[in-house]
């Protein structure tokens, strides 16, 4: 990365996202936001997507305000209803018999904040169907712990990868980063990706 560009900060405690990043061959700090996620009335799942990662890069800019602040957050979505991270193993299993057999929404809400103050948002829609199993195999699956911390009860990453038969989409973005949209973001605020890092367009 150029000495020119500001210092990067990922908004997320989530270690799949700083794998995705690491994985550029980003230098970055990570400073978790901590913001209200509650589901307003009437919103749908991609503008709650949207608002999440918009309100994570706002609050941490504002503590960081010399940085590129990358803020997201995904959602699964199944009948209109989101999913969230399941309470207890009870609810992982549920989670899990209610989108085994069927095609879910991933909605992935991608949001940069720069130095001078613009913020650059986009959402990342991913379709993923999953493989027909019964009860016994879900709860096999959230003994493995995998499940607990994650949107819908599943990683895709992980042993997640054994329920999915098919997606419809950009993988990262149910990985919980969208590596092609949050690169056109950067670009949108002045900022190439070289395969080093990012520069300044000229």
């Amino acid at each position: 990365m150029t000495s020119s560009v500001p210092p990067i900060v990922l908004a997320s405690q989530s270690p799949r996202r700083e794998q995705l990043l690491r994985m550029l061959a980003l230098t970055f700090d990570v400073l978790p936001a901590h913001i209200d996620e509650a589901y307003r009335k009437g919103e749908t799942a991609k503008a709650h997507a949207e608002r999440l990662a918009r309100e994570k890069a706002l609050a941490i800019s504002g503590k960081r305000p010399d940085a590129l602040v990358i803020g997201s957050d995904t959602v699964v979505v199944l009948d209109r209803k989101i999913l969230g991270k399941p309470r207890d193993d009870h609810e992982a299993v549920d989670m899990l018999m209610r989108l085994q057999g069927r095609t879910h929404r991933v909605e992935t809400g991608i949001a940069l904040a720069t130095p001078d103050r613009m913020v650059l948002c986009g959402v990342e829609t991913v379709r993923v169907q999953f493989r027909s199993f019964d009860r016994s195999l879900a709860e096999a699956y959230v003994e493995t712990r995998e499940p607990m911390d994650k949107a819908g009860a599943y990683g895709i990453q992980g042993f997640g990868a054994a329920i999915v038969e098919r997606i419809d989409g950009d993988y990262f973005a149910v990985m919980g980063l969208p590596i092609g949209r949050l690169i056109g973001l950067f670009r949108a605020a002045g900022w190439r990706y070289n395969f080093r890092g990012f520069e300044r367009v000229s």
